[in-house]
């Protein structure tokens, strides 16, 4: 392919000036999801208001969801750097308009314009990534992302108390600007003179308006039901069916408009991947919800125990990561590469599941190789089954799929603590129960499934 030439033409020296220029971006978009979490707190006192302070999170978190497949098309058309410098910038803005609140609701709409400029740091970032590395290097280049990942989630709850404690919850904010601003001038030199695959011309607007409301409706649905809203009920009824109602008329829409949001076909050549996406992610949001509960209610650990004994999961999750990148890399298979992934987590919720007290933190390890392993190889897999000029919007879509996945796993482990009771060790036996049905049915789907060869140079550079 056109595309995977252009890709090979790059050397190891231009391909990690591109990766540089994009980690920080990365970093900053992951980081802000729960950097907050250990300031709530104090944002109650001094905001004078706590009802509606959980949004905090929400609403960045459902911001930069929605936006990433609307983000992802319109650098496939417009360029990569021309997409991403901007939303930058007005992530940069929203982190000052949060740290300067003098309200709730101020704080909410910063947050929620931070989350509009995140969903473009991480679509567009593995884009850029996939327009100059071929599909078998990818790997080789994805464990930084997955590092990144994974230091953003230890790191985050971490420097966030530590800030709120020792300074102000504003400070969190304002520790934004000097990263933003080293983010900005790498990605400026990264970026610059990346190739335009995609036909400039007007953006879909009718399609990503659709997109984007059905998008928020339903992850709005997945993470109120079960938890602040009965899942049968009224109210999270009529969420649910306005977000199928919407899917299907941006179904609808797709097909008679001349150029749509996404092209035809993507999704059918997709839909395997994102199957086993969605179902991984929400095993592995459920068993993140799970995990931290289980040390602290029956092994009766402090919080910053509890966190400490979660690295070994996250740094698990960064070697897998490695590993599957090495594997591909060497012999361009993904099925084999994410059916090792799935029993190796598929094990690891069995015996949660049957012994949930027998010694949970290194099986907590042998899980986040696993969960490490299937992460990047989907997204590695999802970028090699589009066109050149589709990676943004399929990545924007995996990225999608996966976040209401994972919205999906963590309220039903939410709601199945919650109707046992936290303290009942059969509520975490159904609940690491559920994740093993998840990451069989992501085993039987790749079984079924053919070989997905990844095309590109294997010469080491």
């Amino acid at each position: 392919m056109e595309g995977e030439a252009a890709a090979s033409g790059y050397s190891h020296a231009e391909r990690l000036r591109v990766v540089h220029g994009v980690l920080l971006c990365v970093l900053l978009a992951a980081i802000d999801q729960t950097v907050v979490l250990p300031a709530i707190p104090q944002m109650a006192e001094t905001l004078h208001g706590a009802a509606h302070l959980s949004w905090v999170v929400s609403a960045y978190l459902l911001a930069s969801t929605a936006t990433t497949p609307i983000y992802g098309k319109l650098s496939d058309q417009f360029g990569r750097v021309k997409v991403l410098v901007p939303c930058l910038l007005g992530f940069l803005l929203a982190s000052i308009v949060c740290a300067m609140a003098q309200s709730v609701g101020v704080l909410l709409l910063g947050r929620a314009l931070q989350g509009l400029g995140g969903g473009a740091l991480l679509a567009v970032s593995q884009s850029a990534v996939a327009d100059v590395v071929p599909p078998r290097e990818r790997g080789r280049y994805q464990a930084w992302f997955a590092s990144m990942w994974a230091l953003a989630s230890g790191a985050g709850p971490v420097v966030g108390g530590y800030l709120a404690q020792h300074y102000s919850w504003r400070v969190i904010f304002w520790a934004n600007l000097p990263l933003g601003a080293a983010a900005l001038v790498l990605c400026l030199r990264g970026l610059r003179g990346l190739p335009i695959a995609g036909q400039r011309g007007k953006l879909d607007l009718t399609g990503a308006l659709l997109l984007m409301g059905s998008s928020l409706m339903m992850l709005v649905a997945l993470s109120l039901g079960g938890v602040n809203v009965p899942w049968l009920s009224w109210p999270e009824a009529s969420l649910v069916l306005l977000a199928l109602g919407g899917f299907w008329l941006f179904r609808t829409q797709q097909r008679l408009t001349a150029a749509p949001l996404l092209p035809g076909g993507l999704l059918k050549r997709l839909r395997t991947i994102i199957a086993v996406a969605w179902l991984n992610t929400a095993a592995m949001f459920a068993s993140i919800f799970m995990l931290p509960l289980l040390l602290q209610r029956f092994f009766h650990e402090s919080p910053a125990s509890a966190g400490v004994h979660l690295v070994p999961y996250l740094l698990s999750g960064a070697l897998g990561a490695y590993a599957a990148g090495q594997t591909t890399r060497r012999t361009g298979w993904v099925r084999p590469v994410l059916i090792g992934g799935l029993i190796l987590s598929s094990s690891s919720f069995l015996v949660m599941a049957v012994l949930p007290l027998w010694s949970p933190v290194p099986v907590s390890a042998l899980l986040g190789f696993g969960l490490g392993i299937l992460n990047p190889t989907t997204l590695i897999a999802a970028q090699s089954l589009a066109q050149p000029q589709e990676l943004g919007i399929a990545t924007g879509m995996l990225l999608l799929l996966r976040a209401m996945g994972g919205a999906f796993g963590a309220t039903l482990a939410g709601a199945a603590l919650n109707g046992s009771g936290h303290t009942v060790i059969s509520g975490y036996r159904f609940g690491f129960g559920f994740c093993l049905l998840l990451t069989l049915a992501g085993l039987l789907i790749m079984a079924l499934s053919p070989e997905i060869r990844l095309r590109g140079s294997t010469a080491k550079s």
